[in-house]
């Protein structure tokens, strides 16, 4: 399809969308507390690296770039990730005008995306997979206009964003797995051999080299997270895979995907990008085998419901009372969303709500400052001379961000932990001979101290059950050897 026989960009409809999503995201920021991986990105952001054993450098530099233009508070953190839950929207719409969508389909995509839990979630907390999402959606609007519009040239710049989306999050591999499988399977195949395709493979290559030089000089921490992660969430994250499917684009709305799919595998029209529904199949089939996490080819499946919402948008074209299904589903996706995925429901009620079991990213978002302000008080309650020799010792990197965070206000420690990067930035001093110590397992306390004592519990009063909940206080006298003998004790991924 040439340029000129597109439609007009719907750029008033789509920007009023966008907006209102960004003033709610905005709105709700501040609203319960730092999420887990937003205490430790704080953290390992403040140690600019190349990249660290468990991600790339961007989500953590995202963190502090925040923090530098806006001061250190949890808003600075999310307006990254709410800048990117826009251009998921935006990017989505563009995707809809590639397909042939006019300004009807392209405003249902804004507001069906901006709509699902998925985008919702994506923007409200930073994580790594929020980047992701948008550097997916942008190598296929790249790969789209290459192969729907007959432009190579437009794989240089899919290649480009994939050599910058390789220092947010290696996953971007996957969807060119994917996308080659696709084009290996439906064609078309002459895409292959185009030298600007390869061209925009060298510029990946090149952009992203010094990644991956990081990643082949410390022996792939990365995928020794990966494996660590399969072990540990696998099983259940297979089991899950095809619900999550699902809940992320709305149960209500999950037809639209559907149809998108199917469309995508019989219409002659779309035949020149039907490479994509393939490359969802296969990154699905890719993340079931691995164990990956059931977000992963979450871009692919935007690009699904992009193309359902053309679908959709054209079959009620001209009818009013087709609308109906399709706005009443909309607005019973966002109405579940906004309350699912966002701060709404008030914190002294939210443990009495099944809110945090649908979303586990509620449960690791409360709480931090009671936890520590109870650490506190284990530390108070020290001996003057414990006291002055006392290091602050965690099992998982939430709690250590917690503490780095808030611990300051009571004139707390230094904090250590073995999770992760967390390790690189140890050991305590050998010269400090107390631990108050959160969450580590007790055998290992036995092998490295002489005694320890429980002094506390954690228990963030709001009756939310999240991993900290219940974890002991404990307080550790006389290590067995000193710290940097002891610290490869300590270490872990997860």
């Amino acid at each position: 399809m040439r340029v000129r026989d597109l439609p007009r960009f719907a750029a008033r409809p789509v920007g009023a969308v966008t907006a209102v999503l960004v003033l709610v995201l905005a709105v709700t920021a501040n609203q319960y507390g730092y999420h887990r991986d937003e205490l430790y990105f704080r953290v390992v952001g403040s140690h600019l690296a190349w990249g660290y054993v468990d991600q790339p450098p961007v989500t953590p530099l995202l963190a502090r770039l925040g923090i530098a233009l806006f001061g250190d508070n949890l808003v600075a953190v999310r307006i990254p990730t709410i800048i990117c839950a826009g251009a998921i929207v935006v990017v989505g719409a563009l995707l809809a005008r590639e397909l042939g969508g006019g300004t009807a389909a392209q405003t249902l995509t804004a507001v069906a995306l901006a709509a699902t839990p998925g985008v919702l979630v994506a923007g409200h907390v930073l994580a790594t997979a929020t980047p992701d999402i948008v550097a997916w959606t942008l190598v296929i609007l790249f790969a789209c206009r290459a192969l729907l519009r007959g432009e190579p040239r437009w794989w240089l710049a899919a290649g480009l964003t994939v050599g910058i989306g390789l220092y947010n999050k290696q996953l971007v591999v996957l969807l060119l797995v994917g996308l080659a499988a696709g084009l290996l399977i439906s064609g078309p195949r002459r895409e292959l051999r185009s030298p600007w395709l390869w061209a925009g493979v060298g510029i990946a290559a090149v952009v992203g080299a010094p990644n991956l030089v990081y990643q082949a000089t410390h022996h792939w921490p990365e995928l020794t997270m990966s494996r660590v992660i399969a072990a540990d969430k696998g099983p259940d994250d297979r089991t899950n895979f095809l619900p999550l499917q699902l809940l992320l684009i709305g149960f209500p709305m999950a037809v639209v995907w559907i149809v998108g799919l199917v469309r995508l595998l019989r219409d002659a029209a779309w035949r020149p990008v039907r490479a994509f529904a393939w490359a969802y199949l296969v990154a699905c089939v890719v993340t079931l085998v691995t164990g990956g996490q059931p977000y992963y080819p979450f871009g692919l499946l935007v690009f699904l419901f992009t193309a359902g919402c053309v679908v959709v948008a054209r079959w009620a074209a001209g009818r009013r009372l087709r609308w109906a299904w399709p706005v009443a589903g909309v607005v019973v996706t966002g109405a579940v969303a906004l309350v699912v995925a966002l701060p709404l429901v008030p914190l002294s009620s939210l443990g009495s709500t099944a809110v945090p079991a649908l979303n586990p990213v509620v449960k690791d978002a409360v709480g931090w400052p009671v936890y520590v302000r109870q650490v506190a008080d284990v530390v108070t309650a020290l001996p003057p001379a414990d006291r002055a020799q006392a290091v602050l010792l965690t099992l998982n990197y939430g709690e250590a961000g917690a503490l780095a965070r808030y611990g300051p206000q009571y004139g707390l420690p230094a904090v250590y932990s073995g999770h992760n990067q967390l390790y690189y930035y140890g050991p305590p001093p050998d010269t400090d001979d107390v631990a108050v110590v959160v969450g580590i397992d007790q055998s290992i306390l036995d092998r490295a101290f002489t005694s320890c004592t429980k002094a506390g519990e954690l228990n963030n009063e709001l009756g939310v059950d999240n991993e900290e909940q219940g974890r002991s206080i404990l307080v550790c006298h006389g290590p067995k050897q000193p710290w940097h003998l002891l610290w490869p004790e300590f270490q872990h991924y997860g």
